[in-house]
């Protein structure tokens, strides 16, 4: 049994590696890849079952996986970022959430034909918008930096809304049907959005302190925080079930936002790890699939429900959030056509199906087949025609025109403004927190940080810059 489980864990890392290759060599969207080999692996060729081979492991393994997933995502979210669509985004991760959740949940009550309870349940786990698909797409498509930052933070935090609301969802099914009170539903929503962040804040608080005291030497740094994301999340996951992964992401958010020490190393060491883990997990999981259960859903109402998520429900969520803001129609338009689902709405419908379906809940098994044909519909959908999109609305930068000045100071400054003046894209970027401070006082776009690190050329991909000019002091 346990050379079965090498074999069966081994395989999977490969399936979900190469399948990161044939998406990057064809230019398509990874998740897609990831999904149609899971498919193969499992309920077309049967190579692997993991319910059988992973038995009780197998959904630690993958909220695990997933919190790891959110913490990168976390390391991402500069505030700088959103100086200017910071309401945005925030009310896209409220607003823009709750309405997607009524639209959603009222589709699944109305023409699923499931539960008020599951209906409400799927539209929590619907909320979220993946990181895991959005990202790489943001380096393929090129959009504006407005647009780039919105969806780069709205997907990732969204991912930890999403989640946390379809715990405390699953928390109150499971309360109400026991008969308990009301008020004990409202502490577990109390303790998560108290408890979760304040370990989230205190886990980066001590890796900053031993960090920066040379308490750690530099070549254990990626492997302490990897042990602090996992003592952060288990313990929150004690206190509340899954609130753990509203506590990694703040720990990634403030270790993101700080500049007492640097962790440029522990960043990429992190998105080498998510890669391999998001890889094989999503394989994982496709792989549980049930292609006749699958089929057997597909029918005019399912249709239906896909296109209300896709045309209603994502519209309604974008433009009631951008209401008074300072984002163009063309800007509303593409926001409304991007919104994947990912990795977490699969794993959270995962874990929540099995328990429902021990308790007795009708319809549950279908929780799962019905969150992947909206994952599928929609990676496909917007994965494919994303870039299209954002080409016919005008939100893509031409690379060609985008220029990356190295370097901040005055007279830097000064050949931004010249540039900008004649309708040419700039980005600067400079390592003198001073001058950085001084190029957004003179609104000009600029990041903090050394053009040599790996993360800070990955962020100005999404630019897309096509020249550069070295001007370092």
């Amino acid at each position: 049994m346990s050379h079965n489980l090498v074999i069966a864990f081994s395989g999977i890392c490969v399936l979900g590696i190469l399948s990161q290759w044939i998406a990057w060599r064809f230019r398509l969207p990874s998740i897609l890849v990831l999904l149609v080999s899971g498919i193969l692996a499992g309920p077309v060729l049967g190579w692997i079952d993991p319910d059988v081979v992973f038995q009780q492991i197998l959904f630690p393994i993958v909220s695990l996986s997933v919190a790891i997933i959110l913490f990168d995502g976390g390391l991402k979210l500069k505030f700088e970022d959103i100086r200017d669509v910071g309401k945005v985004v925030r009310n896209l991760i409220s607003v823009g959430a709750l309405v997607t959740w009524v639209t959603t949940g009222l589709s699944a009550y109305f023409l699923l034909g499931f539960s008020a309870q599951l209906s409400v349940l799927l539209g929590a786990i619907l909320i979220v918008t993946g990181p895991t698909v959005i990202i790489p797409m943001l380096r393929y498509i090129r959009l504006k930096p407005r647009i780039s930052s919105i969806l780069r933070w709205e997907c990732v935090t969204n991912d930890t809304v999403g989640a946390i609301v379809a715990v405390l969802v699953f928390e109150a099914l499971i309360v109400v049907d026991l008969g308990d009170a009301l008020r004990q539903v409202l502490l577990k929503i109390l303790i998560t959005l108290v408890a979760a962040p304040v370990l989230g804040f205190l886990g980066a608080a001590l890796t900053i302190f031993l960090f920066r005291r040379h308490l750690v030497p530099e070549y254990l740094h990626e492997a302490v925080t990897f042990i602090f994301v996992l003592v952060v999340f288990n313990l929150a996951h004690l206190i509340q079930p899954e609130s753990g992964l509203l506590s990694v992401t703040v720990m990634g958010i403030v270790l993101a936002n700080q500049n007492r020490v640097s962790l440029s190393h522990v960043v990429i060491f992190k998105e080498n790890l998510t890669v391999l883990l998001l890889s094989s997990v999503f394989v994982l999981l496709a792989a549980r699939l049930e292609l006749d259960h699958v089929v057997r859903i597909l029918d005019w109402k399912m249709i239906v429900f896909l296109l209300m998520i896709i045309f209603i429900g994502r519209p309604l969520s974008v433009f009631a959030s951008t209401i008074g803001s300072p984002l163009s129609i063309r800007e509303k338009l593409f926001l409304s056509w991007m919104a994947p689902r990912g990795i977490v709405a699969a794993a959270v419908s995962s874990l929540f199906a099995l328990e429902l379906t021990r308790k007795g809940f009708e319809n549950a098994d279908q929780l799962v087949m019905v969150t992947f044909l909206v994952i599928i519909v929609t990676v496909c959908l917007y994965g494919l025609s994303s870039r299209f999109v954002a080409n016919f609305l005008h939100v893509s930068q031409d690379r060609f025109k985008g220029i990356l000045i190295v370097g901040a100071h005055s007279l830097a400054r000064d050949l931004a403004k010249i540039f900008i003046d004649n309708d040419l894209s700039v980005l600067l970027v400079d390592t003198n927190k001073l001058n950085v401070v001084s190029a957004r006082a003179n609104q000009l776009p600029v990041i903090h940080g050394s053009i040599t690190h790996l993360n800070i050329q990955e962020e100005i991909e999404s630019y897309g810059m096509g020249k550069l000019f070295a001007m370092t002091q």
